[in-house]
């Protein structure tokens, strides 16, 4: 844990790609694990590619379901951008992990008021030292399901708390249908051996 034995979590994405899924995870995880959980959730508009959040606080006792400004222990980012936007809720010596995935809003390529970023990542280490940037899509396929980016988020996060790798897999084995439960451990074993500062695009 971290000092007080406390942490903070703050995941970010779109609509779609299993950002509360992936926040149910590390709670349960938590919970078996005897520990206090809160979160909160920012639901977004799936088919519209809206933006989705989930602060997750664990420790012996969570009092408030949110993460102050500035105070996030990780940033779980299933979309680059997103990342970016979130990287300031993270504190100085925070990890932050990020799928290179790129998503552009519909706002974007509908309105010239609005500019995708150009190296979303980039800026992101101008602002944090510890940022894990990771071709999440890239791997998914590579393991024949495009959906599996959050458990392969997941694995990597998981080198970063202090749970053993059984709760993880016996949380994943609860939390998804039995005909995708291998997959998704094959996904998550693949984030856990993803322990570089950056492996590439």
């Amino acid at each position: 844990m971290t000092d007080k034995d406390r942490y903070s979590v703050l995941i970010v994405g779109v609509g779609g790609q299993g950002v509360l899924l992936a926040s149910e995870i590390l709670s349960q995880v938590a919970m078996n694990a005897g520990l206090d959980v809160k979160k909160s959730e920012v639901h977004g508009m799936a088919q519209r590619g809206g933006v989705v959040s989930s602060h997750v606080r664990l420790g012996p006792k969570v009092c408030s379901p949110t993460i102050e400004y500035g105070q996030a222990d990780a940033v779980l980012a299933f979309e680059q951008a997103e990342g970016l936007r979130a990287i300031d809720w993270m504190k100085k010596d925070g990890v932050a992990i990020v799928s290179t995935t790129t998503l552009v809003p519909a706002i974007v390529t509908s309105s010239k008021q609005f500019k995708y970023p150009e190296d979303p990542v980039a800026e992101m280490k101008k602002k944090a030292e510890h940022v894990i940037d990771v071709p999440a899509d890239k791997i998914a396929g590579e393991l024949g399901n495009p959906r599996l980016v959050n458990t392969i988020l997941l694995g990597i996060l998981s080198n970063h708390l202090p749970f053993e790798e059984a709760l993880w897999v016996e949380t994943i084995k609860s939390k998804i249908k039995a005909k995708l439960v291998e997959i998704n451990l094959a996904a998550f074993k693949r984030g856990r051996e993803i322990k570089l500062t950056s492996v590439g695009a």
